[in-house]
Parts: structure tokens; C-alpha cells; sequence
């Protein structure tokens, strides 16, 4: 029996480390997402916090020293919000790139599996009929030495 050879073998190679590539470089980006989101939520808690220190300030007397420190707090923590809910938007979008290109070399990888797919299961349908036909030649090699043999030589079905 012949041993199967794929002729495609270093293309897959070559494909399924690219598609481990894209693989980690997905994970990755879903990790950076997954803490950008965290930095939003903290960030838009702090500005909760803040919000809550302003409006409980107005209730007592009003300091308008303290009130402006409170004020430039909450401003920055604002615009930190802000950045963060960038950063996270922009991190999402670089999610989304990453798991297209993971999808892509994934394809791509499993079009050259199943081509292997196909080539064994060619390779194993031919070696089969080569097979069948050496049993077959086998057969018919031993059926026509034993019609040959002389009438003399055979045994009788019964004896007397």
C-alpha cells in the first residue's frame, strides 16, 4: 500500500500558524476591551461619586472655594470619562478587526483541511480498488491452476 502524501502539507503549516497568530492576537484585543470596559465603568463611578458629593454640598452651606475645587474634580474625572469611553470604542473596534482576521485565517485553514480531507479519502478509495483488484487476480490465479490439474490427480467426491 502506498503511504498517503499531501501535497498541500506546508501550506497548511504555514496556515494554521497564522491562524494561531490571529488567534492570540484576538485574544488580545479581547482582553484590552474587556479593561477598557472596567476603566469606563470606574471612571463613570467616579463621576457618579462626584455628582453625588455636588448635589449633597448645595444642601449644607455653600463654600464657593470648596465648591469650585469640587467642580474642577468633577471636570477632570468628566474628560477622564470621556477618554475612557473612547478608548473603549476604539478598543472594541479593534476587536472586531482582530476577530475578522481570526475568522479569515480560520477559513482559510479549514479550506486546505478539508482539501486533505478529500485527498485521504481519495487516496484511500484508490487504495482499496488496487487492493480488491490484486484479491481479485489472486483469485482468479488460484481458480484456473486448480481447473488445470488432470482428471487423474483429483480425488473422487465419494469413495467405494
Amino acid at each position: 500500500m502506498k503511504r498517503f502524501r499531501f501535497p498541500l502539507r506546508p501550506v497548511a503549516v504555514v496556515r494554521a500558524h497564522r491562524e494561531s497568530r490571529a488567534r492570540e492576537a484576538f485574544a488580545v484585543a479581547v482582553h484590552a476591551y474587556v479593561e477598557s470596559e472596567e476603566n469606563l465603568a470606574a471612571s463613570r463611578a467616579r463621576v457618579a461619586h462626584f455628582e453625588a458629593a455636588l448635589c449633597s454640598g448645595r444642601r449644607d452651606s455653600f463654600n464657593a472655594a470648596e465648591e469650585t475645587h469640587h467642580l474642577q474634580g468633577y471636570r477632570r474625572e468628566a474628560a477622564a470619562e470621556l477618554a475612557a469611553e473612547r478608548a473603549m470604542i476604539a478598543a472594541r473596534s479593534a476587536m472586531q478587526q482582530k476577530r475578522a482576521d481570526y475568522l479569515e485565517a480560520h477559513r482559510q485553514l479549514e479550506v486546505v483541511r478539508r482539501l486533505e480531507t478529500k485527498a485521504r479519502s481519495a487516496h484511500r478509495h484508490e487504495t482499496n480498488r488496487e487492493e480488491q483488484a490484486e484479491f481479485d487476480d489472486f483469485a482468479t490465479r488460484r481458480a484456473g491452476r486448480e481447473a488445470v490439474k488432470p482428471a487423474a490427480r483429483r480425488e473422487p467426491l465419494f469413495s467405494s
